[in-house]
């Protein structure tokens, strides 16, 4: 997938080791079947898949859809710390909580040595408030206690704001690539040492 206040990320083991991230506003966690409709309502919509993968964007047509494509993010989160997950922002007074979108830290295709990529979409009504570069951290965070020796994250070249939320985090600029997907993406890189040195916190803006 090209993509994707300071706080630290608190991991919490959870039952069967399911992935289960807090932070001080989301939830990073498995997608339920309960989910479907919030999942074909993001996955539907042009403004968020043109951004996902090479190629002409591909938008998901329906609930069984949304079913098939539940069961496959559960598939490939059974390696850990790699898996494609829920970002479920907190009910708070003022706010319902809500499944905002997807994070995921998955092999990148056409790698080489099993680079991992970071990256994240949310729906429309879940943009501008930070809620990607949180959800990012929070993963950055889980990817690295799991042994990554490296993360990298993908964005088309024209996806500014995928591109911000890069550097939000960090992560070095490595400029532009003709590898993994399709034609040209800007290549962002973090090590663990670099995301130490931060205190493993991304600043938000």
């Amino acid at each position: 997938m090209r993509s994707a206040m300071w706080m630290t990320a608190v991991a919490r083991p959870c039952e069967r080791d399911l992935m289960h991230v807090e932070t001080p506003r989301l939830i990073v966690r498995p997608w339920s079947h309960d989910e479907a409709e919030r999942l074909l309502d993001i996955q539907s919509r042009l403004e968020v898949v043109k951004w996902l993968g090479d190629g002409e964007p591909v938008l998901m047509k329906d609930l069984d859809e949304a079913h098939e494509r539940i069961d496959r993010y559960h598939r490939r989160s059974e390696s850990p710390p790699l898996g494609f997950w829920a970002v479920e922002v907190r009910a708070t007074a003022d706010e319902p909580g809500r499944i905002a979108g997807s994070v995921i830290l998955l092999t990148l295709p056409n790698d080489d040595h099993g680079e991992v990529e970071i990256g994240w979409h949310l729906h429309p009504d879940s943009w501008g408030r930070g809620y990607a570069t949180e959800a990012a951290a929070a993963v950055m965070q889980h990817g690295f206690d799991g042994g990554l020796p490296e993360i990298f994250a993908l964005t088309h070249t024209d996806n500014e704001p995928s591109k911000a939320v890069c550097r939000r985090l960090g992560m070095d600029d490595l400029g532009i690539i003709e590898k993994y997907y399709e034609g040209e993406s800007c290549l962002f890189r973090m090590t663990p040492e670099q995301w130490s040195a931060t205190g493993g916190r991304a600043a938000t803006g």
